[in-house]
């Protein structure tokens, strides 16, 4: 069987999946021998959903996608199905560097009842410019040929080197229609964000960094999918619930703190190490290679730092 065969393509759905608010990009935990702990990532994920996440983006940045296979990202989605996550609260990432991978990755996670999914850009190869990255979207929707597929473009060019341009959201757009649905924006620019959502009515942009959630949302964005939800997932669900009043700017205040700890202590290593002292359990620390675990001192510094903020975690 040729797997890289292209299907008939489908009619582009006529409505927005309407994915909003809350979602947290999280964490995956690993046991000792580097294996996914979906019964222990299945209570973190029931733990933000039961404390104001609206959604969750598994298997991100964060989540360290890259670092599983395809195999395994498929059983982890499937796992934490069966441990009692709803699917529709689940935006999977599904973008790899193979558009064949993200096919398999993308038709998994609509098999189990994912609204949406988030797909990265082939990320190896540099410079490719926007016809080619038109072709590897097109690739992956055309082959994946489903009416339930909703696209999110994951923008971070931080990470991936390889930028989602206005045009190429308005190319797809414009041959797809709602089927390409929206994006995690984790540039920090909220200029652009924005103008991504002035150039293509009813797009709908997720903040993926915490200091340009309120501001997008006061510009017609729909959510935030952060890494720090991992530890606010109140705060944030506040920013969102108070959006149009000023009643948003405490909380938005909070989340600058607790984001900035998070920064200073290099992002991921701090969140498990946070997540680790809240739950009382030292399996958070441990990620998967080639990150590395925080050391004694950098946590002893770290909760000096998160205990200033005055912020603390909601209870277990």
């Amino acid at each position: 069987m040729n797997d890289i065969a292209v299907a008939p393509r489908v009619k582009p759905v006529g409505s927005q999946p309407n994915l909003k608010g809350v979602f947290a990009a999280a964490l995956t935990p690993v046991n000792a021998d580097f294996t996914p702990d979906i019964k222990l990532h299945a209570a973190h994920c029931k733990w933000l959903l039961a404390n104001g996440c609206d959604g969750l983006g598994v298997l991100g940045t964060t989540g360290e996608a890259a670092s599983f296979s395809v195999a395994e990202r498929i059983a982890i989605v499937e796992g934490l199905v069966k441990e009692g996550i709803p699917a529709a609260k689940l935006l999977p990432g599904t973008g790899c560097a193979a558009f064949t991978d993200s096919v398999t990755l993308t038709k998994a996670a609509l098999d189990i009842g994912a609204k949406g999914v988030l797909v990265l850009p082939p990320f190896y190869y540099k410079n490719v410019g926007d016809d080619g990255l038109a072709d590897a979207y097109s690739a992956i929707i055309d082959r994946v040929n489903d009416p339930r597929l909703f696209l999110y473009f994951y923008h971070f060019p931080a990470m991936s080197a390889v930028p989602i341009s206005h045009d190429l959201i308005a190319r797809l757009r414009q041959r797809y229609g709602h089927t390409v649905a929206g994006m995690k924006d984790s540039s920090g620019v909220v200029e652009n964000m924005v103008g991504a959502l002035k150039k293509n009515p009813g797009f709908e942009v997720f903040a993926g960094a915490d200091p340009a959630f309120l501001p997008l949302l006061r510009d017609g964005g729909v959510g935030c999918i952060t890494a720090a939800c991992n530890l606010m997932p109140d705060v944030l669900a506040k920013i969102y619930a108070n959006r149009d009043s000023a009643a948003a700017e405490a909380p938005h205040a909070t989340a600058l703190k607790v984001r900035e700890v998070v920064a200073k202590h290099g992002g991921i290593p701090a969140i498990r190490g946070l997540v680790a002292r809240h739950t009382g359990n030292k399996q958070w620390l441990r990620p998967r290679p080639p990150l590395s675990a925080p050391s004694e001192v950098n946590l002893k510094q770290l909760y000096a730092d998160m205990d200033a903020t005055g912020y603390k975690m909601p209870a277990l």
